[in-house]
């Protein structure tokens, strides 16, 4: 739940809100085809290696041949058999794929315009989350993407199932307008298995991301990206709409971006921003890593597979 409300400078809410309502138009967004897609040296041979299924049965906002084309190409061009999941979750559907990636699911309840506010229940049934608990402590992998609110909500109980804990927010910059950079300079940026990935690639220093929400993790869970005082977490009760009563605090260390998470036999990922992992274009301007100032978020979902999939020489 929202902590106790404060405000932001007039001038520096204004700021935010006009921010957020460009930003958070993910209407129109659409995938960008001319994204460099290429990998210089495949984790494997093409079309040899393991099963990616990218979830399209839960109104997922992202999918293989919509806005996560490009995040499928990326991936295809480093070895792996990327498909379409559109089944319900089980164990054996589970059985027959590697990793799972989970990107911005919605209930039912929240599908359609002027749909996305409170309440956003569970995109997923009770046995569906057990099914995939079960699955990721046997040796499965889990990569779960949730945005801002209303797909934070839809997540909860999923990552709940984990140990993660995500608010139904919208995490942004303080001042509204300051680019999301994570940085392992400035300590927002983990040094561990992930970013400096399995020699094939540079190791990640900087990653950009593009206003999604914020989460907790589980003590066992190691931290990828690092909110801190100077962001700010916004929970409207529908999606862009913000005024001064809207409830918000100040974020701390313990708020995430991202985190990675050993859990039994298998793995996990989550991250609370989709963008970041795929290139898009919003009014003709493209947004995601085709952007020269997220040069290095394409190397980091490279990254992220290749540990979750334990590609040779991944940790």
């Amino acid at each position: 739940m929202p902590g106790p409300r404060q405000l932001l400078p007039p001038i520096a809410l204004a700021l935010a809100l006009v921010t957020l309502a460009a930003t958070s138009a993910v209407a129109q967004a659409v995938a960008n085809n001319e994204t460099d897609v290429s990998v210089a040296l495949p984790a494997y041979p093409i079309g040899a290696g393991p099963v990616v299924a990218i979830d399209e049965g839960h109104n997922d906002y992202h999918t293989l041949e919509g806005r996560y084309a490009p995040f499928a190409a990326v991936l295809a061009n480093d070895g792996y058999r990327v498909v379409p999941f559109r089944d319900r979750f089980d164990s054996r559907t589970l059985g027959q794929i590697n990793v799972l990636v989970i990107a911005n699911p919605l209930a039912s309840a929240n599908v359609g315009a002027g749909k996305w506010k409170l309440p956003t229940p569970s995109a997923f049934e009770g046995g569906e989350i057990e099914a995939i608990r079960t699955w990721v402590r046997n040796g499965g992998a889990l990569f779960m993407i949730a945005d801002h609110m209303p797909f934070a909500g839809a997540v909860g109980p999923l990552a709940a199932a984990f140990g993660f804990r995500f608010d139904n927010d919208y995490a942004t910059k303080a001042d509204g307008k300051t680019p999301e950079i994570f940085t392992q300079e400035e300590k927002t940026l983990g040094d561990n298995a992930v970013t400096r990935g399995a020699g094939r690639g540079p190791a990640v220093t900087e990653v950009q991301t593009f206003v999604g929400s914020s989460f907790r993790a589980p003590a066992a869970a190691t931290p990828l990206m690092t909110l801190d005082e100077s962001w700010t977490l916004l929970y409207p009760a529908e999606a862009g709409k913000f005024d001064a009563q809207t409830p918000r605090r100040r974020a701390t260390r313990a708020d995430l971006r991202g985190a990675m998470l050993g859990y039994g036999k298998g793995r996990v990922v989550v991250v609370s921003e989709a963008a970041l992992f795929t290139n898009q274009l919003i009014n003709g301007a493209p947004y995601g890593f085709g952007q020269l100032s997220a040069r290095q978020d394409k190397q980091f979902l490279i990254n992220v597979l290749e540990w979750l999939s334990r590609a040779p020489g991944s940790r």
